[in-house]
């Protein structure tokens, strides 16, 4: 019967992954789609592909969210507990798409792990939640924000005296590059917590005698969020290429490029699991204030930011009622 249950939540969680790719797809190619350095299909495949590169590369994200935010929960109860976790953050996922809201999967999994920790009164690490997702969370938009910025201050700064269609031109070519550098550090990030999570459930019910991520899990989560990232989330891509600010090829290689590099100083460095969506929107609004601050809608980025805030809670209450569901149903 757990061998049973284990499948099904083997199988959950790559739908999670998978839409996680689909929801997250926007931030590898949104920016790319809508300066027209590439077309829609020719993103969505390259942005696939490197998810899957960049997921292969390290498991350090994996360790974190798998041992990091609750106490490891054994047996059947404790495959209960993460699979109320996931579905609570599926359901949040699939909430904020249909709304066409750029929020993180990656707080909707963690806020899924503490509602369902919290409903099981299993352990929740709050000191690891505070400095590695928390924390975080609050400073990486930020950061975002000013390297966005001050990267779009140089380039304009170095091309002053160039026509503008000289340097869009430039910068369309220089595009694919930046956006296959997202795509790669989405991989580095996001996929990661699929394999945590799943790495966590296989210790739970004894198929593994401590925490490692096998190669299958490596696979079959980077496989998931390529399939995912290819089936492309268009809503919310039409929300971060054209309803935050105004987008040339310039300012959309700042963004990639700036985002890029939180991610993977965030993930190589610190093994701290960021927004790849966080980030990525911050980078545009940073971009876009280099212009004038009115260029910003930030009456786009009010909503966005209340789904950010809303997101560890709102996951976090439907993995509460998910957990009270899954426990009613398996006694």
């Amino acid at each position: 019967m757990q061998t049973a249950g284990l499948i099904l939540f083997v199988a959950v969680a790559l739908l999670f992954d998978f839409t996680n790719g689909f929801h997250d797809a926007a931030n590898a190619i949104a920016v790319s789609i809508t300066t027209r350095a590439l077309r829609p299909l020719t993103a969505l495949a390259m942005a696939a592909v490197l998810n899957v590169v960049g997921a292969l590369v390290s498991t350090k994200v994996a360790a974190t969210v798998g041992q990091g935010i609750i106490s490891p929960p054994s047996g059947s109860h404790g495959l209960a507990i993460i699979f109320a976790a996931l579905l609570g953050a599926i359901a949040w996922n699939l909430i904020t798409w249909r709304l066409s809201l750029p929020s993180s999967s990656t707080h909707a999994l963690i806020g899924g792990l503490v509602g369902a920790g919290l409903a099981s009164s299993i352990s929740v690490e709050w000191r690891g939640v505070l400095n590695k997702v928390v924390l975080p969370m609050l400073a990486s938009p930020f950061i975002g924000l000013l390297l966005g910025y001050l990267l779009m201050v140089g380039i304009l700064w170095a091309f002053r005296r160039a026509r503008p269609n000289v340097v869009n031109r430039r910068f369309r070519r220089l595009q694919p590059l930046s956006s296959a550098a997202v795509a790669f550090s989405h991989g580095t990030q996001d996929a990661q917590k699929t394999m945590g999570i799943v790495t966590l459930a296989l210790v739970a019910t004894g198929h593994l005698s401590a925490f490692h991520v096998p190669l299958w899990v490596i696979l079959a989560a980077a496989s998931a969020m390529g399939l995912g990232t290819f089936a492309g989330g268009w809503r919310i891509i039409r929300t971060l290429g054209s309803r935050i600010t105004a987008l040339d090829p310039p300012r959309g290689f700042a963004a990639q490029t700036a985002t890029s590099a939180v991610l993977l100083v965030s993930a190589y460095a610190y093994a701290i699991p960021v927004s790849s969506t966080h980030v990525m929107t911050s980078s545009i609004m940073g971009v876009g204030a280099s212009r004038r601050a009115s260029a910003v809608k930030w009456g786009v980025a009010r909503q966005i930011g209340m789904a950010w805030v809303l997101t560890i809670p709102g996951a976090g209450c439907s993995a509460w009622l998910a957990y009270q569901l899954v426990r009613a149903i398996v006694g």
